[in-house]
């Protein structure tokens, strides 16, 4: 008998020798077989990866000792013991030779100093990232927004794409992935290379006035704003090194840093140049709709994938997660590398539980 520990458990048939079921390019081949009665093991989706019964892979061997055998268990199969590279050669036997499109979140930036919104440093403290509706029609919002920008901007700005990104861009070169699509907003992917990048969120590196529409970069309007409020100058460059006393400046995601109010309530709040109208960051906020023609393209590019890479994304929010779930509708298998449990794990062929500057480059070399 073999148990999982976040589905139903199931049993095994005893006797016989470990078979497979699997598929690529959607053509099936016999491969597995029953699980011997000793065979027991847990399932522990934050350590081991696992292979879905409905993707499979190819003739994946996992070795000769009983405890080493997938676990047939809620129609997943699942590897008892994780020999050492497992989850590479697993993840390299999903995708390779097929038509792959990743999905990014805030996860693969934050070796390059960007914090995400739901990771294990980000998850300690509370935050309540600005909503659309509160941005639009609350000026005192728009003060706050603007004011703790001035400080986080910066950081983003200053961010290097690091070996995650970088090796994205490389099995873009090398053909092993046609596009990106990133939930992120620091434009990371376009700096490291990678030429085919849909931004389901948008970019902090532009601007746009909500009344004429007019656009300007976020580098100029930074420099609008410091000199509005010359105060704020020393504490932006500080910034970038870290925190000051009582965490004023502490970076948070999205280009949002901690202020206190008094510097807040004395803001000065930019507006646009040509028609005097509210200035927006060019992104989509909590609360706000992607554009529906970026949802068009990035469905476009999932319904021609034949695999669906996910890559530091808890898949908490919606915007990505449809696209893991349009995936999983049309069989293309899901590989998602990730610290941390994710939305979509019930879905993934793979689930490896790994930093993103880890596990992409050898997977990038190997593919």
């Amino acid at each position: 008998m073999g148990r999982c520990d976040h589905a139903s458990s199931s049993s095994f048939p005893a006797g016989g020798s470990p078979r497979w079921s699997g598929r690529r390019r959607k053509q099936w081949w016999p491969v597995s077989a029953a699980m011997g009665s000793s065979v027991t093991g847990a399932c522990r989706s934050r350590q081991v990866g696992w292979v879905a019964g409905a993707t499979g892979v190819r003739s994946w061997s996992l070795g000769t000792r009983a405890s080493a055998y997938p676990l047939l268990c809620c129609g997943v199969m699942h590897a008892a013991v994780a020999e050492p590279g497992h989850h590479l050669h697993v993840a390299v036997s999903l995708l390779r030779g097929r038509h792959v499109v990743a999905l990014t979140g805030a996860g693969i930036s934050t070796e390059s100093g960007i914090p995400d919104y739901r990771g294990p440093a980000t998850q300690a403290r509370a935050r309540n990232p600005i909503q659309h509706a509160e941005f639009v029609r609350d000026p005192a919002a728009r003060r706050r927004y603007w004011a703790r920008s001035v400080i986080g901007w910066p950081r983003v700005a200053g961010a290097a794409p690091n070996a995650a990104h970088a090796a994205l861009a490389a099995m873009e070169r090398g053909g092993a992935l046609s596009a990106v699509i990133t939930q992120n907003v620091d434009r990371l992917h376009a700096r490291a290379g990678s030429r085919r990048v849909v931004e389901l969120h948008g970019a902090l590196a532009e601007v746009a006035c909500l009344a004429c529409g007019r656009r300007e970069g976020r580098a100029e309007l930074q420099e609008r704003l410091l000199a509005l409020n010359p105060e704020m100058a020393g504490l932006a460059r500080a910034a970038i090194a870290g925190p000051g006393p009582d965490v004023v400046g502490r970076a948070n995601p999205d280009g949002d840093a901690e202020l206190p109010a008094g510097l807040v309530d004395r803001f000065r709040v930019a507006d646009c140049q040509a028609c005097g109208g509210v200035l927006k960051p060019d992104v989509v906020f909590f609360g706000g709709s992607v554009p529906r023609d970026v949802v068009a393209e990035a469905y476009g590019l999932v319904d021609a994938a034949e695999a669906l890479l996910v890559v530091g994304s808890s898949l908490a929010v919606y915007s990505g997660y449809r696209f893991v779930r349009r995936a999983a509708e049309r069989g293309a298998p899901i590989a998602i590398v990730n610290l941390g449990p994710t939305r979509g794990d019930p879905l993934a062929a793979l689930r490896w539980d790994e930093r993103a500057c880890a596990a992409l480059p050898p997977l990038a070399a190997m593919l």
